[in-house]
Formats: structure tokens, C-alpha cells, sequence
């Protein structure tokens, strides 16, 4: 029995028992140990409020007979952040081709249905109420995440051929896989290259092909994995050298406040209603763009070099749509009456 189960049940014996009930029948009962049995009383008790009691001479447990008609354990026994989780879960199963992992995958669909159907919200009869975007996703071969899946795990090198879209090269790489990283509904692998001899992130849907390297991986320590990759903002990893201030208009700043940009940020709220917002970064490319989307309701007020780097990517927004530039798309208003027509 799962926990949830065992605590179904143990409410059951209670409710329905007249006199109290020793702690041996109740674990013969529920088939746990003595320590199990303890947490879910205090859980029971404590957590869900169940008039739980305990014979003070025999240390017998029994239900407050006064209170227990009105206890019942809630229907809806999951957290928000649970639920997310299963039904994001499901919804990255059902968006990766499955290759040679369909029946499986198939199987676990359906059994994390079932778990959110035990919840009382009845998921299988109406997917369609609970719906997650994946707008900016980019779907992965089954057959390619199953083969660094198995890499991964089994710690082997691999070949692979990349294609780079910066450079918009393809190159052939041998690379020893440490994780792999789910970012903003895209997969990265994070992997020491040999040939480089440092650490790199690859785009998975960019890997054109995969074969074993027929050798170990080369195994890096959890914390240089973490300094490298998770201490600077974004995914494009690297240490984090610089600290960015961005100051948001108090306008912006109902949004901005609420968004979890980094582990190690700070916030301080002004007086006029703004925020400034400090967080460490290493490369400026994914902060850059992630700032422009804010417009001229985000200022970068440190380091001056992303300031600038901010400032020239506006100028040249500016002079793609200054209205003395020939676009081939503008059209007079006659013209475009006329193709109305």
C-alpha cells in the first residue's frame, strides 16, 4: 500500500472501531513497521486533524467518539505543486516521440493519470481542463533521448555530430554526459567535451547523430557541475563573473517582483512603487534578450558593459523600423486597399 493508502485505511479502523485499538493490530493491519505507524498517526492527527487519541493506561489508540462523525479526510489530497508536477510530467511524456519506449511510456501516462484520478479531479474523463503550453518547445527523437538516456546512466562517452546554431556549423564532438537539463520546455545535455576540455551544453533537438564512444565517461564532482552550470544566469552556463541591477518601472515591476529570475537574486522594493533587481550572471546573450522583452519598462543600471550591450541592441531595433528605411514589406494605404479589394 502506498502511504496515502495506509492513511485511508488506518482512518477506516479507527472510525469503525468502538474501543480503542492496540499498536500491534494496528500495524499487523496496515503491514508496517512500528517507526511507519507513528508517522501516520502524527500525520493523521497533526497534519489532517483527525480526533485522534491514546488510552493513557493501555497507550491504545481510539477516535473521539464526539468528533469523529464530523471528520472526514479531504477528497482533494494534493498540493498544487504536486499536481503540476504529475500533469507536467504527463504532458512532456505525451510531446516526446516515443521510439522504442512507446508501451512503456504509454504505461506511465496512464498510471499518473490514475494517480491524479485517486485525487478526486477525475483527470481521465476531462483532460482537456487542465492544459499546459509548450509554445517555444522543440520536440526530441524518442530514439535519440532513449540513447543518452542509456549513456547517461550507464556513464559511456558518446560521438555526437552537432549542429551549432551560433556559428551555424556542424561539427563532430566526443563528449562524456553528466545531466541532462529541462529549461523553458527545451532539453540540453550538459557534458564535458574531450575535444573542447571543457564543459559544454548542447541543444538535444541540434544533435543530428549519436554513437557510443566505447570508453567510460570522464565523471565530474556534483559541486563543479553546480558552480559551473546553475551559478549564472540562464542556460548559457559558465561562472558567475558579473552582477547585474535592473531597475523595473513601477508599472513592470507587478510582474517582474513575482518572477523567479535566480536562486541568488535580491530584490528591493522603492518607494515609488519600482524594483531593483540584483542577480549574478556570467554570459550576457540569453539576460540581454530576456531584459528587451520588458522594453522601456526595465533599465539596466550595472555593469555598464550590458548596458550597453542593451542600449545597441535597441539602436538596432530602431533603425530595422526607423520610417526612412525601405522595408519590403510596407505597403502604401493604396496598395493596401487595393489588395483588400
Amino acid at each position: 500500500m502506498s502511504r496515502r493508502e495506509k492513511l485511508y485505511h488506518l482512518h477506516d479502523i479507527l472510525r469503525q472501531r468502538r474501543t480503542p485499538v492496540s499498536r500491534q493490530v494496528l500495524m499487523d493491519e496496515l503491514g508496517c513497521s512500528q517507526a511507519t505507524l507513528y508517522r501516520l498517526i502524527a500525520e493523521l492527527r497533526d497534519v489532517l486533524g483527525a480526533p485522534l487519541e491514546q488510552d493513557p493506561e493501555t497507550r491504545h489508540f481510539f477516535y473521539d467518539r464526539s468528533l469523529a462523525g464530523s471528520f472526514e479526510l479531504p477528497g482533494l489530497w494534493i498540493s498544487p505543486e504536486e499536481l503540476q508536477a504529475l500533469l507536467t510530467a504527463r504532458q512532456i511524456l505525451a510531446n516526446v516521440q516515443p521510439g522504442l519506449l512507446q508501451d512503456e511510456l504509454v504505461n506511465l501516462q496512464q498510471r499518473m493519470s490514475q494517480l491524479i484520478d485517486q485525487e478526486g479531479i477525475d483527470f481521465s474523463e476531462h483532460p482537456e481542463r487542465i492544459h499546459i503550453r509548450h509554445d517555444a518547445g522543440r520536440p526530441v527523437p524518442g530514439r535519440l533521448f532513449e540513447d543518452l538516456l542509456q549513456a547517461l546512466f550507464q556513464r559511456r562517452r558518446v560521438t555526437i555530430r552537432y549542429h551549432g546554431r551560433r556559428r551555424d556549423e556542424v561539427s563532430e564532438r566526443t563528449v562524456s554526459p553528466q545531466r541532462l537539463t529541462a529549461y523553458r520546455d527545451r532539453w540540453y545535455l550538459d557534458a564535458w567535451c574531450h575535444d573542447a576540455e571543457g564543459l559544454r551544453s548542447f541543444a538535444v533537438e541540434r544533435i543530428q547523430a549519436l554513437s557510443s564512444a566505447d570508453a567510460h565517461a570522464e565523471e565530474l564532482d556534483s559541486d563543479a557541475l553546480r558552480a559551473h552550470y546553475d551559478g549564472a544566469y540562464g542556460i548559457f552556463s559558465g561562472p558567475a563573473e558579473h552582477r547585474a541591477r535592473l531597475r523595473f518601472s513601477p508599472e513592470a515591476s507587478r510582474w517582474a517582483a513575482d518572477e523567479h529570475w535566480h536562486p541568488d537574486q535580491r530584490l528591493e522594493r522603492l518607494d515609488d512603487g519600482a524594483v531593483e533587481l540584483t542577480l549574478p550572471f556570467g554570459s550576457s546573450r540569453e539576460l540581454v534578450m530576456d531584459v528587451l522583452r520588458y522594453g522601456a519598462d526595465v533599465e539596466v543600471l550595472e555593469p555598464d558593459f550590458l548596458r550597453e550591450q542593451v542600449a545597441g541592441a535597441a539602436r538596432a531595433m530602431i533603425a530595422l523600423y526607423g520610417d526612412d528605411r525601405p522595408s519590403a514589406g510596407r505597403r502604401t494605404a493604396k496598395e493596401a486597399k487595393g489588395a483588400a479589394s
